[in-house]
């Protein structure tokens, strides 16, 4: 699958904001793709941590699961694991962690 295949499915490219408020009403489920280390040092609150380097499609929690991971990168590599496994997820966060703090959003550290 590739990312245009991604797109024929309800695919969505999450901004910042829209996220916040998609976690806010608890209609999506955030799946960080990360590594632990990463994951540890700063993170979206309520986020699961998946890595990328061990990551397993049949592990992720049923419901809208949203990916990210630093700056996007890694979660649509993920995300096409999951469309050839085929379980879709609902989207991505476009710009990764790095564009959560650059809107000024909150992260847990430590």
């Amino acid at each position: 699958m590739s990312y245009a295949d991604l797109q024929a499915k309800p695919f969505t490219l999450f901004q910042p904001d829209a996220l916040k408020d998609a976690l806010a009403a608890n209609s999506v489920i955030l799946v960080d793709v990360r590594e632990p280390g990463e994951f540890e040092a700063a993170r979206i609150e309520g986020a699961v941590n998946l890595p990328l380097s061990c990551f397993d499609a049949s592990a992720l929690p049923a419901g809208e699961v949203v990916l990210l991971c630093g700056v996007g990168k890694r979660s649509m590599m993920a995300a096409n694991l999951c469309a050839q496994a085929g379980l879709p997820v609902l989207g991505h966060l476009e710009g990764g962690l790095s564009a959560w703090v650059q809107a000024g959003l909150p992260v847990l550290r430590g």
